[in-house]
């Protein structure tokens, strides 16, 4: 955390006396510098609630940020999945993610924490703030605070699944604060917040979509809170049938306005459209990280193989993050996704992006991979690559609803509906729903999950909430703890179900101590 606020409020503050210019001591010491901006002066006009709620998106972006050599902040929560493997191995601390043997130290770790915490310092400040704000429109602030709340309750969503324990700070801090430096609230505590957020969020009369902006909006919110209630359903928590059943509630009103709205919320109809420039903030995506090359570029370039030209750059990339072939292979025979450039992989490119075709020698990660940006066949790319990164798709309130569903009992017409919908697009066969028990209807649905939002930052947690791993040899599912992930020949360990907290924060801050169970303390 560091105190995020209280240090952007200084550079503020210094960028303020720096743009003053020269003056005598004598006026200085009398009068109120303009620029010297508050979090009192600051918030009073609509403008500044529009700027705050900016800088709240803005800081989203920390997933794409750099974590050393040929690595990104987001593969934190590929490594750990057993799914990918890495071509470089130039970069210790990923070495270590993939190695399962991560600590306090590993920049990753550190990276999340701060980033996550700076989105729910700059969120309080818009909860706090703006309320007071006045005149203003009150649809426009019911829209502010409301994108602010989903803001706050995903960022603290991630952080209760990655550290379990954490700090639930609610209010802008200073050094004065009485919880300048806090202690950790219960996992509870913190859902009991995230649900408020949600549901409040929910009721602040946000459109179903936003294909414009990409703003938070009704259809991200619901699969959300759905997503929240299937995660507290299972571990930690394991509250169980009442929990499977408000997430199952809340995916099916998703589900029911997008039968109704076919042209605003669907499934795309190709793999390509997953990763088009032209299709950002539509139909499928229901929340994205928003990138454009004027402000930041798309950070998933650690996709790219190494050394291999499927771009203008030539024979460059980073291979730092790339499938393992044991999970490839575990696609069924025809699975859609797994075929060359219609998926979400690709074994062949075309040579700087638009020459003459090439095997790649391996499957790489096409999810996330530019046409528009680099090029394709007999097509020159952009260079420009703006393409967003999904963070919730209508992929997945699908499969949330289904496996809720389930879970309240048993696969019921409407369930298998939802799950036959994400393999008919894969051109796969599916059973007749009579062949199916809870059991095997299950774990189907898990498999689903596994190959269809595959390298979206998403498996990891289904790891933990489920205390199961998909096992790519046998297709089955395996306990967390004493399963191997392929990528490293590694056990994974009780340990690795919580991130250990970062050392400096507990050395800057005692009251986080103790360090997660069979990590290393301060």
């Amino acid at each position: 955390m560091r105190h995020t606020l209280v240090k952007n409020i200084s550079k503020v503050l210094l960028g303020g006396i720096v743009l003053m210019g020269p003056v005598g001591c004598t006026d200085f010491l009398k009068e109120q510098a303009p620029s010297n901006l508050t979090p009192t002066s600051f918030y009073t006009i609509p403008d500044h609630a529009e700027a705050a709620i900016a800088s709240v998106y803005d800081n989203l972006r920390f997933m794409g940020g750099g974590a050393g050599i040929f690595s990104s902040n987001w593969q934190l929560l590929e490594a750990l999945t057993g799914t990918s493997t890495t071509e470089t191995a130039q970069n210790s601390d990923l070495n270590n993610l993939y190695g399962l043997v991560h600590d306090g130290n590993t920049g990753h770790v550190v990276n999340y924490w701060n980033g996550l915490y700076k989105v729910i310092a700059q969120a309080n400040q818009v909860l706090d703030k703006v309320p007071g704000i006045t005149p203003m429109d009150a649809a426009q602030k019911a829209r502010i605070l409301g994108e602010a709340r989903f803001l706050r309750a995903s960022a603290y969503f991630t952080t209760v699944q990655l550290w379990g324990d954490i700090p639930l700070i609610t209010k802008p801090q200073t050094a004065a604060s009485a919880d300048f430096l806090p202690t950790r609230a219960k996992v509870e505590d913190v859902y009991k917040l995230i649900v408020e957020d949600l549901i409040a969020a929910e009721a602040a009369g946000l459109p179903w979509m936003d294909v414009t902006n990409g703003r938070v909006n009704q259809a991200a919110i619901k699969t959300q809170l759905s997503k929240v209630y299937l995660t507290m359903a299972g571990f930690p928590l394991n509250k169980g049938a009442a929990y499977y059943k408000l997430a199952a509630d809340k995916a099916f009103e998703v589900i029911t306005y997008a039968n109704a709205n076919p042209s605003t919320i669907n499934l795309f109809t190709t793999y390509n459209d997953v990763h088009s420039e032209s299709k950002k903030n539509q139909l499928e995506h229901l929340f994205m990280i928003q990138y454009n090359t004027v402000v930041a570029g798309n950070p998933m370039d650690n996709f790219y193989p190494n050394f291999k030209p499927v771009t203008y750059n030539g024979p460059g990339g980073t291979g730092s993050s790339v499938p393992t072939s044991t999970f490839y292979n575990s696609y069924e025979k025809g699975d859609l996704r797994a075929k060359d450039q219609d998926g979400y992989f690709y074994t062949t490119y075309y040579t700087n992006g638009n020459g003459a075709q090439f095997s790649l020698g391996a499957p790489y990660v096409f999810k996330h991979f530019n046409r528009t940006a680099n090029g394709t066949a007999g097509v020159a790319g952009t260079r420009q690559n703006n393409l967003n990164v999904p963070q919730i798709r209508y992929a997945e309130t699908l499969l949330l609803y289904a496996e809720a569903q389930n879970e309240v009992g048993g696969p019921t017409q409407a369930a298998y509906d939802a799950f036959k919908r994400i393999r008919d697009r894969a051109q796969l066969t599916t059973p007749a729903l009579g062949t199916y028990t809870q059991a095997t209807f299950r774990e189907a649905v898990w498999r689903e999950r596994w190959h269809e939002l595959a390298y979206e930052q998403i498996t990891w947690f289904d790891m933990v909430r489920l205390r199961k791993v998909y096992n790519e040899k046998t297709n089955g599912f395996d306990n967390f703890v004493g399963h191997v992930n392929l990528s490293s020949n590694q056990p994974l360990q009780e340990k690795h179900l919580l991130l250990p907290l970062p050392k400096q924060e507990m050395l800057n801050n005692p009251n986080l101590r103790p360090q997660n169970p069979g990590y290393p303390g301060v």
